[in-house]
Order: C-alpha cells, then structure tokens, then sequence
C-alpha cells in the first residue's frame, strides 16, 4: 500500500497468490481448500513426544550458531546413508524453514544486480527473495510438452556476464515433475561452462513415485558449486515446526551464518530437537505417510483425466501437486480458478503465480484426503465450462 512511513519499494502490491489463498478459503462456508501445500496429517507422536520431552529436559535455549550439534550430525549421517554422500559438519547450517534458507543463500551470494535464473513454474516466493538480495530474477520457462524438462538451449539463451545463479526444484512444486539424470547432467556440464552456482530446492526429496532421489550436489563436480536446500515440513509433515537446512561449501555457510545471526540469531531448539527425531525415525514415519499422498496423487491425477477440459501429466511422479491443464476450458487460469471457487466451492491456484509459462494451468494440492478429494472432483466435474 502507498503510505509515507511504507518503503515505496513496497508501495505496489506484492501480495502473492499463496498469501490471497486464506481470504479466498473464507468465500464458503463449505469449501474445499486444495491452494496451500500444508498437509492435514500432523507430526508424527514420535517427533512430538520426543521434542517436547527434550523441551522438558532443558533444551530450550540458544542452540549453536550453526545449529544443534546433534542434528549437524544427523544430517550429515543422512546423506551418507540414503546417498552415498559425505557431508562436512562445517558444510551444515539449520535454518527456521528452507523459505529463510532460500533467502540467507541468495544473501550470501548475490551482489547488486546479479542475475538468478529460476526454473519455471517456481514456488511463488523466488522473485521475491532475489530481489531481496538485490539481485534480478530471471525465469526460464520449462513445458508440459517437454515433460516439464529444462531445455539447455533456452537456458543457455538466458545466461549472461551478470548470472550467479541456478535454481532448481526436484520434485517441482507446482509441476510435481522431477528433472531426469539427463537433464542434470546436463545442467552440471552448464554450471561449469559458465561458471555458476546451483541451489538446488530439495523439499520434497521423500515424495518420488517412479524414480528414486538423486542429490544434484552428488553428481561429479557439484559439490563445489551447489547450495542444497532441505525442509522438515513436508517430508515429515512439520510446516509448523519451520525448521529445514543448508549445505554448501563452508565459506558460503560461514557467510549464511554471518548473515542469520541478525535475521533469527538461531533456529528453534525445540523444533531442532523435533529434526533429530525425525531423522533417526524416518523408516518408522515416512513410508505410511508417503504411501497415503502417493494414493491420494494417483486418485487425483485418474479424476482429473477423466474431466471434460481438464488433464494432467500420468503417472505423477513427484511431491503431491498436479498442475492441471485447463485449456480446452477456453478459460484463463484465474478464470478458471474462479469458477472453480464459485461454482464447485474448490479453492485451487492459477498457474500464473508460479511464472508466466504456468498460464493455462491450476495447481491442485493433494492435502486432504481420498474422501474430500472425490467430493471436490465430484463438484468439478458438473462445472459447465
């Protein structure tokens, strides 16, 4: 809003669709919230009983600055385990939510006009943290026609004596693609050619239904050069906890400290604590949960398929989004996502919040379950378009 005691930089709205989402939610009194990736299962006991435990038994202060010892070490054991990967605990930070950690990464790595391309369709806050760190976002638009893969040539096309940066996010949120081995080798060979950094966002890495996860920072070459971001929210159902992390190279991770240190001084003790159990626990949580959005995905993506107008990619492959096509519906995206809203009481959002190459696409979020989500399709399926 324009005000005198508001930065003009912040005098245009910047609200984001994410953020519209809660007041649209309200429109009904029976709506179908399907708009925000926030799961409706809860943290396992697990993690909760054991958090609260360590609560009770004093860890409530200050953590170190790079974050609880205990959980440096998990991580670390994590990637060695799962991957095959060796992680430094000087190449280890905890963050409160892989969101900040987006933003002490750029922080630290982007001066003044640098530019950062974002592959498209993009979690909706990107633009907005680049330019936070005064850099320049660029978007490079990937296709549903070229199963949402990022075409080198067009990346190529983008980079410029001012580009840092890559990011990337596999599995995509809101696509739900994830980028082949192809694809990244790809985009190591390109790193090197031009030199650049890669933050890889690696937010759903539990959510893979066809292939498993392959780190990009673990192919040859990209250690050095990648920044890995990781979340507890969505692999252990703990949005609310906000606690993920970063690896990468220590002097970016002394710089990431440096930068934190006058942004939250540290993560929540408690909500690392939470961490350390879900990683030790991690084969007794995931697969049940995982196993239920897989489900709940595959349903989806049969329901959308068999819709007049409507379609999606299937298999689905990753997370628990679909980016459904709405173009035969001869509708934009938000007038589709409009009518969606008044006429079945289903809240989605428009392609167009994730890049402008998500036009012609709603983003679905298979947060709630098998029951609702036939309740909402059922309701979608007797809109007349």
């Amino acid at each position: 809003m324009k005000h005198k005691f508001i930065a003009k930089r912040y005098w245009k709205d910047q609200q984001t669709a994410m953020g519209k989402s809660d007041e649209m939610a309200k429109t009904f009194d029976d709506v179908i919230n399907l708009s925000l990736g926030d799961p409706d299962l809860i943290t396992d006991d697990i993690i909760i009983d054991g958090a609260f435990a360590d609560a009770k038994a004093g860890h409530t202060k200050y953590t170190d600055f790079r974050g609880d010892s205990e959980l440096r070490t998990e991580i670390c054991r994590f990637y060695q385990e799962e991957y095959g990967m060796e992680v430094r605990d000087e190449e280890v930070f905890v963050c409160a939510s892989a969101s900040l950690g987006m933003y002490l990464s750029l922080e630290a790595i982007v001066d003044d006009g640098d530019e950062v391309i974002l592959q498209a369709p993009f979690f909706t806050p990107y633009p907005q943290q680049v330019e936070l760190a005064r850099g320049i976002p660029v978007e490079l638009a990937t296709y549903e026609d070229e199963d949402f893969q990022i075409n080198i040539e067009r990346l190529e096309s983008l980079i410029t004596e001012r580009t840092k940066a890559l990011v990337i996010n596999s599995p995509s949120n809101p696509t739900g693609n994830c980028l082949n081995m192809e694809t990244m080798e790809q985009l190591a060979e390109i790193a090197v050619k031009h030199d650049l950094l890669v933050i890889s966002d690696d937010i759903y890495t539990a959510f893979n239904y066809q292939n498993p996860f392959v780190p990009f920072a673990s192919l040859p070459g990209m250690r050095e050069r990648t920044i890995i971001l990781n979340s507890f929210s969505k692999n252990f159902t703990m949005t609310g906890w906000r606690v993920g992390n970063i690896i990468a190279p220590d002097y970016i991770i002394k710089t990431i400290q440096q930068v934190n240190e006058n942004v939250v001084f540290t993560t929540p003790s408690i909500s690392q604590r939470a961490a350390i159990h879900a990683l030790r626990h991690r084969h007794e949580i995931q697969p049940a949960m995982v196993s239920e959005y897989r489900r709940r995905m595959f349903y989806a993506a049969e329901r959308v398929n068999g819709i007049r107008g409507l379609s999606v990619l299937y298999p689905p492959k990753g997370s628990f989004y679909l980016f459904v096509n709405i173009k035969e519906t001869g509708l934009s995206s938000a007038a589709a996502a409009e009518k969606i809203l008044q006429d079945a009481h289903v809240l989605t959002l428009p392609g167009p919040a994730f890049g402008a190459c998500g036009e012609g696409y709603v983003r679905i979020a298979c947060t709630v379950g098998v029951d609702l989500l036939c309740e909402a399709f059922d309701r979608i399926e007797k809109v007349q378009w």
